[in-house]
């Protein structure tokens, strides 16, 4: 799987991370031509070489004549949507933008509808954005990792006067986000960037294990006492070549539990599911006094671990959690478009270098089926499984 991973030791914005797209391979003339779509005038896209703290690293500019338009959500989907852009990036973009909504909605004691995007509504930020998903899909990346996010501190001028580092929208945006303020002085994380993290990166922490194929660094246009770069490495993942599989590293968290209801502890599995979890299950046990019970099990990636432990002490009458680190194994996967007569079902594959593994239906798309055709709902999930097997027999 290719993949990029972000050191965002001096934080992230949407200059910096195309600034380190172009410096590790990113055709410029291409990108342009993308972001010529948008049917955007009076702007001009820049490269410019510039070195932070003796280390050399890539500006990206979009010199703009904006007319200064406070755009709201809508005129920024109607942009997005009147262009000639994929229906990947035309997604991906208009779902970051809602992400940045509901946070300046909040932030600004108003509606998703009402809110005004004043210095990221600006051609610029737009194309940062936009053009950050197009980036991507160039490249051919399928997931991007971080690391931390270092969002400097102080205070930052804006429209509205000053205010804190990191600003409100992007303190909003990094919820659940893994970051820090150290002793630089500065808004190293902007709002934009904050957004690209947040609908980009499948998890945060350490570098993967990967086959690195370029490096990139992007520069951003002031400088602190650390050098104000976004650095890039993008190339495959390592996996285990004899056998094709993929291996990762997650946390086991486990509880026991004799003391509460059945329905709680499912309500419990509910919430875990929603802050991130990969897995929740529980297996019943016997405890001491011959009393009944449950072992809560959670696995999760690194940077979830301790918001799910907070979540499990939240929401179950626990006061302990053991906490174990582990190594897996994972078949390779991907979902099969299968075509039956109750129309398309999903399909995941899973499978190593000799071939495909396993086949499982999407149990929801054959729920959703059965219902539309009025049919028992094993005679879709057959079907499908049928025709992907047909299908995937070409692997």
């Amino acid at each position: 799987m290719k993949t990029a991973y972000l050191d965002c030791y001096s934080g992230i914005s949407g200059d910096k991370f195309l600034g380190a797209m172009f410096d590790a391979g990113l055709d410029f003339d291409k990108f342009s031509a993308e972001i010529a779509k948008l049917n955007f005038s009076g702007y001009e896209l820049k490269l410019e070489k510039t070195k932070k703290n003796g280390l050399m690293g890539t500006r990206f500019i979009v010199d703009a004549q904006d007319e200064k338009k406070h755009r709201h959500l809508s005129h920024i989907n109607k942009i997005i949507d009147e262009s000639t852009l994929s229906d990947s990036v035309k997604t991906k973009s208009k779902e970051a933008f809602l992400v940045l909504a509901q946070a300046e909605a909040k932030m600004h004691g108003t509606s998703i509808e009402s809110v005004h995007f004043h210095e990221v509504g600006a051609v610029d930020s737009i194309i940062d954005i936009v053009g950050a998903f197009i980036a991507l899909e160039m490249m051919g990346i399928e997931e991007v990792i971080a690391s931390h996010i270092h969002t400097g501190k102080g205070f930052v001028k804006c429209m509205h006067g000053l205010i804190p580092v990191p600003a409100p929208a992007t303190a909003e945006i990094l919820k659940g986000i893994p970051s820090y303020s150290a002793d630089i002085e500065g808004e190293l994380t902007t709002p934009t960037g904050a957004l690209l993290v947040k609908t980009m990166c499948s998890r945060f922490g350490s570098m993967p294990d990967m086959k690195v194929e370029a490096i990139g660094y992007g520069a951003g246009y002031l400088d602190f006492p650390i050098p104000n770069l976004l650095r890039i490495q993008i190339g495959e993942a390592v996996e285990n070549i004899e056998g094709g599989y993929e291996t990762d590293t997650v946390f086991l968290l486990e509880t026991n539990i004799d003391d509460q209801s059945p329905e709680i502890t499912a309500f419990a599995c509910e919430k875990l599911f929603e802050a991130g979890a990969l897995d929740v299950y529980s297996t019943p046990i016997y405890m001491k006094k011959g009393r009944t019970g449950v072992i809560l099990s959670v696995i999760c990636t690194t940077d979830k671990k301790d918001i799910l432990a907070e979540e499990i002490f939240r929401h179950t009458n626990t006061f302990g959690i053991r906490i174990s680190k582990t190594e897996r194994i994972k078949l390779r996967r991907e979902i099969l478009t299968a075509e039956t007569r109750f129309g398309a079902i999903g399909v995941k594959r899973g499978y190593n270098n000799k071939g495909t593994i396993t086949l499982a239906p999407e149990f929801e798309h054959c729920r959703e089926a059965a219902v539309r055709c009025n049919v028992p709902v094993v005679e879709v999930y057959g079907e499908a499984l049928k025709s992907a097997s047909i299908s995937s027999s070409a692997f």
